[in-house]
């Protein structure tokens, strides 16, 4: 008699459900439950209300404890694999969803449930194959083609993932969120007026579409366009305040404009909503190393490692200066890339061997223009032989008219403005020229487009200059380096084959013009007498373990200055406060930006020039030792902490590459108290400049052409990628 009472009280309660009344349904569930706690129904549809009114966990809770008693209940499988869904257990949805599958295969709602759940999980071919399975019972299934099209697109399958689309709007073209994903992909492969034409769509039919407001504003960034990105973020923040998302594009954009006050704020209400949001933490630690703000630094830079360690995704070359360990550089950038750039599982280079007589190399960069790297790069364009190489210079960039920017145009054969083609245009265009080598000045640099090369366009792809570092990338095959750079024993932190130069990895233009102007100290702020220590890194490359140091050795040289640049007020603010600690703050002089003749005519005001670790000066340095500054440098572990002692090995004054901490303090004060020792030293350099190899122009022009040559015959030989000993 008590089970029939409960059967009809159960069935009182599904008609009260139906209607929407929640609170009496719930109220005859947990009656049912009181007299009967092993009543599955009751515990089921309980949890159901629950879950609809945001009472996730006792939701699961009921629902776990119905399939414990009805574990072969496809609709209670159902509906507790989509809660776990929505709660984001995407491991816990796919393991119940397995379970309803082994009674039933063909279930459509488990398929998609499982599909979106592995998705999430970033098991991408499995969730393709799950919407594959779906959709042949279903072949219309609106949700799961559109679904499974994200599903393409992160595997970089970009011209699949919008054919998923286009076949998800024929079938129901009001479809908003078909038009968002196509926005999101015509956004990732740089095809921003079709990107924004989508979202546009998207937003018509959807006004209060969060992620299409989302994504104009990445495109603005992108573009470059700073007022409409505010605004977009803008709408999207008027819809979903509590956006951790909408914050971390603010703070990006606030960032590339050097408003970095501005983007700290941004960054922190984005952590203070969501504290595991990735490529948050490493940005705002970057954007507070642009102003020299190290409160808690110490903290802020272990808490980073070990979210890096963790799995937590972040820009690689912001954390330069912040991880000292090839291991952890390696790391942070696999993650990063294989996130962003994975390769394309179709490559635009299929084997095809060129026969063209010569080898076909093309340069890639957005900084062909008044940048470190065209500084650098220029002699060896001009240098290059012309019987032997054809070279292409690919600009992702528009023209720009700078006297270096002129005349980069004009080093190279062939100069092509790709500044408003997209990537896959791109990689096309390199395979219809027959590029032979490929060379990726950028890396992971600002404006660069990793996804050209994520496309193989070329048979052989090279990592040069820009990114002083591992790419992590499978289709990168060689980064240009030396013996210092990556010693043979670090070379498995290293995805790319190793090109090891002969002398260092820096190409170097012996044209760099100094002006003839003559400064006196006076014009620029500097005393009179005394030493003057420098250091023109930007903002960022200092750690405050090494401004530590450069304050004692003020301390210990009498009469001394620090000479240093500074793009802002707050930048001078803090370090004068920094400095006020150990020495009169005053003794800190900054330095304002000039014209690069006149800034390396300025060189020779200072003494010597003091790097910094563990991201060391790049340009900076040849810099200071072609305007005849000796510049004292700490080696480290990676790439970007040997720079500096790879010019100075080239240039043959080892003698300033110390090991330690403490052998670079006291050499620094060795040098400034010791005048015989520190003019021996800058008698050297002058005596070198012309003489050694760093500055050989021609030379290092034919060791590279030699690194080529070499790549170039072991892929027509059919040989992988190798290690590369160029000879002297």
């Amino acid at each position: 008699m008590l089970e029939t009472n409960d059967a009809r009280k159960l069935q009182e309660a599904f008609s009260f459900h139906r209607a929407g009344n929640l609170d009496q349904a719930a109220k005859i569930y947990r009656q049912i439950i009181k007299r009967d706690a092993n009543n599955a129904g009751a515990l089921h549809y309980l949890g159901v209300i629950e879950a609809s009114v945001g009472n996730s966990e006792q939701a699961k809770s009921l629902m776990a404890r119905s399939l414990k008693i009805q574990p072969l209940n496809t609709q209670f499988i159902e509906n507790y694999a989509s809660l776990l869904f929505k709660t984001g257990d995407f491991d816990s949805a796919v393991r119940i969803c397995q379970q309803g599958l082994k009674i039933n295969e063909a279930n459509v709602s488990l398929l998609y449930v499982s599909a979106i759940s592995l998705y999430k999980l970033e098991q991408l071919q499995n969730s393709i194959s799950h919407f594959d399975r779906l959709l042949l019972l279903q072949p219309n299934h609106i949700a799961a083609i559109n679904e499974r099209g994200s599903a393409l697109a992160g595997l970089g399958e970009y011209d699949a993932a919008l054919a998923s689309f286009e076949k998800a709007l024929r079938l129901q073209p009001q479809y908003a969120e078909a038009h968002l994903n196509q926005g999101n992909v015509y956004s990732k492969v740089r095809r921003y007026d079709e990107a924004l034409a989508a979202y546009d769509k998207a937003l018509t039919i959807n006004p209060a579409l969060f992620d299409a407001w989302l994504g104009r504003g990445i495109v603005f960034r992108e573009l470059k366009r700073y007022d409409e990105a505010f605004a977009a973020y803008g709408k999207a923040l008027a819809i979903k305040h509590e956006s951790a998302s909408v914050w971390l594009g603010l703070g990006n954009v606030s960032a590339e404009l050097k408003r970095f006050d501005d983007a700290i704020t941004a960054y922190d209400k984005a952590l203070a909503l969501e504290p595991t949001l990735e490529y948050a933490e490493g940005a705002r630690l970057h954007a507070k190393m642009h102003l020299c703000d190290w409160t808690n630094f110490d903290a802020e830079r272990t808490h980073l490692i070990s979210s890096i360690s963790a799995g937590a995704a972040t820009s690689p070359f912001g954390v330069l200066a912040i991880l000292s360990s090839p291991r952890d550089q390696l790391q942070c950038v696999n993650r990063y890339t294989r996130r962003n750039y994975p390769p394309t599982d179709k490559s635009v280079w299929q084997g095809a061997g060129y026969k063209n007589g010569k080898i076909h190399i093309a340069y890639v960069s957005a900084d062909f223009r008044q940048h470190a790297v065209s500084v650098l790069i220029a002699g060896l364009i001009e240098s290059h032989s012309k019987e032997r190489f054809e070279i292409t210079g690919i600009s992702l960039q528009s023209e720009d008219l700078s006297e270096t920017g002129q005349r980069m145009r004009h080093a190279f054969e062939r100069f092509i403005d790709a500044s408003k083609m997209s990537d896959e245009s791109v990689a096309d265009l390199m395979r219809k020229l027959e590029v032979d080598i490929a060379i990726d000045l950028m890396g992971f640099t600002q404006s660069a487009r990793t996804n050209i090369f994520a496309q193989r366009p070329a048979p052989i792809q090279v990592n040069y200059l820009g990114f002083p570092g591992t790419m992590g990338a499978s289709y990168i095959d060689y980064i240009i380096a030396d013996q210092i750079v990556i010693p043979n024993h670090r070379q498995d932190f290293y995805s790319e084959k190793i090109v090891y130069m002969p002398h260092s990895f820096q190409a170097n233009d012996r044209a760099r013009s100094i002006a003839e102007s003559m400064f006196t100290r006076h014009e620029l702020g500097l005393p009179p007498d005394g030493f003057v220590f420098c250091c023109f890194n930007n903002s960022y490359k200092l750690t405050p373990d090494v401004f530590d140091i450069w304050m004692r050795v003020l301390s210990q040289v009498a009469n001394s200055v620090l000479w240093l640049v500074a793009d802002n007020k707050t930048v001078e603010t803090n370090l004068r406060k920094a400095a006020a600690r150990s020495v009169d703050a005053e003794r800190l002089v900054f330095a304002s930006r000039l014209p690069y003749p006149e800034h390396l005519a300025r060189l020779s005001l200072a003494d010597l020039f003091l790097d910094t670790a563990p991201f060391n000066a790049g340009t900076t340095a040849s810099d200071a030792l072609w305007a005849g500054l000796p510049i004292l440098t700490r080696v480290g572990d990676t790439f970007a902490g040997r720079m500096t002692a790879s010019l100075l090995d080239a240039i043959g004054l080892s003698t300033l590459i110390t090991s330690t901490p403490q052998a670079y303090e006291e050499l620094a004060i060795e040098l400034a108290t010791n005048p015989e020792k520190l003019a021996a030293i800058k008698h050297r350099l002058a005596s070198n400049r012309l003489t050694t190899p760093l500055f050989d122009t021609q030379l290092f022009a034919r060791h590279i052409e030699a690194a080529y040559t070499k790549m170039y015959e072991r892929y027509q030989a059919k040989l992988p990628p190798g290690h590369i000993y160029v000879p002297q």
